[in-house]
C-alpha cells in the first residue's frame, strides 16, 4: 500500500495503526506453517487447539 500511495502521489504519506492483539486476523495457514516447524502457537491459539494441530501433524 506504501508503495502505491507513494507511485500515485510521493507527497501522501502513509500511516498504520495496528490493533489490539485480540482483534487482528490470524490466518490459519499461517498457523499450519508455524506447527508444521514446530514453533510455538501457545501465544496465538488456545492449547486444546495447538494439541489437536500437533497430533494431526506427527
Amino acid at each position: 500500500m506504501t508503495i502505491t500511495n507513494r507511485e500515485l502521489d510521493g507527497d501522501v504519506d502513509t500511516v498504520f495503526f495496528m490493533t489490539d492483539k485480540e482483534y487482528f486476523y490470524l490466518s490459519s495457514g499461517l498457523v499450519k506453517q508455524i506447527a508444521k516447524h514446530n514453533g510455538n502457537l501457545s501465544k496465538l491459539v488456545p492449547s486444546f487447539v495447538e494439541q489437536k494441530l500437533k497430533e494431526k501433524l506427527r
